[in-house]
């Protein structure tokens, strides 16, 4: 009798885990709409809207920007280095060009362009949010005539999604500079092979597939913390609990969106 009570209460358990997922879930996509929504409307970038955009745009990219350069150019020296070593070692020095961009270029960059954002901004925004919320801040917006997905969030969300993907093009030009003088040295005389070899990687489908897959790491990294702090969530839950939330979530959407990109650069 007790097991199957007990059998009982961990399905019931289950089940509800299940419904919580697929509401945040829905509720994510939701927001998402809605501001999808906005962002397309006029009338949401008044002379203040403007401003408050172009301030979460500063918050986003300007303080970390100098410092991510720094880290990514150190970066890319080593990891290019240890490629094209290792392809001159094992005679693969066709390839080594090749290795170098499909690695740093296709799958690395926009990855870590994305994790940079979501740690510096987009989290921390969302746990403002959060807290704004709680307090009573936006509920005081909306008893003004302010809205506040308009006002708070939508500035917030174009921010992230701007910042992870200007990180993302300065790092990709870095890595591709620093892999043409790490394969040719400081001469032009290889440039036009080089182009070559960069436009046989780059070509319609492979370039679709990034784009579209750096799109939506800053689409992920944007919307999920701020969509988890507008959720209705149990009174007892933490400002770190909604943070994690999140960041699960955003790491999850972004394996999917890994996957598929593999899946569609290499099968």
């Amino acid at each position: 009798m007790t097991t199957g009570f007990s059998l009982y209460g961990w399905l019931i358990g289950l089940g509800q885990g299940v419904l919580r997922w697929l509401f945040g879930w829905w509720t994510v996509v939701f927001i998402g709409a809605q501001l999808a929504v906005l962002a397309f409307s006029p009338s949401s970038y008044g002379a203040e809207a403007r401003g408050a955009v172009l301030r979460q745009i500063y918050r986003a990219a300007g303080p970390g920007l100098p410092g991510f350069t720094t880290l990514m150019a150190l970066f890319n020296v080593v990891l290019i280095r240890i490629l094209v070593v290792t392809a001159f070692a094992y005679g693969l020095t066709q390839y080594a060009l090749d290795a170098v961009v499909r690695v740093l270029v296709l799958e690395l960059i926009p990855l870590i362009a994305a994790l940079f954002v979501a740690v510096e901004y987009t989290i921390p925004g969302g746990s403002e949010l959060y807290k704004l919320r709680r307090s009573g801040a936006l509920q005081a917006l909306r008893e003004r005539g302010v809205e506040p997905l308009s006002h708070e969030v939508l500035p917030r969300v174009l921010a992230g999604m701007f910042a992870v993907l200007l990180l993302a093009a300065l790092s990709c030009f870095l890595s591709l500079v620093l892999a043409y003088i790490a394969v040719h040295g400081f001469t032009l005389a290889g440039v036009p092979s080089y182009n070559h070899a960069v436009g046989n990687i780059f070509n319609p489908v492979v370039s679709l597939i990034f784009s579209m897959k750096t799109l939506l790491f800053a689409i992920a990294v944007a919307l999920l913390p701020v969509a988890n702090a507008l959720r209705d969530i149990p009174r007892r839950a933490s400002r770190t609990s909604v943070e994690l939330q999140g960041l699960v979530q955003m790491f999850v959407l972004m394996l999917v969106i890994e996957i598929a990109s593999l899946i569609g650069n290499y099968y």
